[in-house]
């Protein structure tokens, strides 16, 4: 028998690393060696962040590209990178440092950033509490998820990612232990991109997608 989801609830917390860059080529040379840790924070730290204002870039290497080094080529290219696409944050990481070799080539110069600018690499600890609602039937999540905490939504499909086999979200490693009753929703959850929206937006997705799909199953 499978057992009940258990909706938890996460909190990050930003611990300092003690490593900084002033210039792109600084910056290169700590992600090469920074905890993997680091990029997942920079990566995913801001979804969890209070924000009044949607950012211009998903991540916090091409936010310092464009406002620290004032590079727009670089921002660009570093602000379309989707983490969901790499096998893991090592894989990521390269990508990463990839993209800022590349830039490097194409210029003499090295571009730096004024003292107070400095790039400060950071990494997340999550913080996991027990909501106290259990879900037993895939149906009820129809009922939960609209009420469901931003940090439980990045706690059960985004960080959920890295804890699961198949890098898979906890709604859908938990619908797996059906059999093959729910593939249709399954697929349907697979569809979502978490990167590139906010808490609140994936929360009325999945909203929307498991009311959608149940009411089908009662037609």
């Amino acid at each position: 028998m499978t057992e009940p989801f258990a909706v938890q609830g996460c909190a990050l917390l930003a611990i300092a690393t003690g490593k900084r860059a002033q210039t792109l080529r600084e910056l290169k040379d700590h992600l090469e060696t920074v905890d993997l840790e680091c990029i997942y924070h920079h990566f995913w730290g801001d979804m969890l962040r209070p924000s009044f204002d949607e950012p211009e870039f998903a991540n916090d290497f091409a936010s310092w590209a464009r406002h620290g080094l004032h590079d727009h080529k670089l921002a660009e290219r570093l602000g379309v990178i989707d983490p969901t696409e790499f096998d893991s944050l090592e894989d990521l990481r390269q990508e990463v440092v990839e993209v800022i070799e590349e830039r490097l080539d194409e210029g003499e110069m090295v571009p730096w950033s004024r003292s107070d600018q400095q790039f400060h690499f950071l990494r997340s600890q999550i913080v996991v509490f027990d909501i106290g609602i259990r879900v037993r039937k895939p149906s009820r999540l129809t009922d939960v998820i609209p009420k469901m905490y931003a940090g439980s939504i990045f706690y059960h499909f985004i960080d959920a990612r890295r804890r699961t086999d198949y890098n898979l979200d906890d709604f859908r490693a938990w619908l797996w232990g059906f059999g093959d009753e729910y593939r249709e929703l399954i697929d349907r959850i697979a569809a979502i991109d978490p990167y590139f929206s906010t808490l609140a937006g994936l929360r009325i997705r999945l909203s929307s997608l498991f009311k959608d799909y149940f009411a089908g199953r009662k037609g």
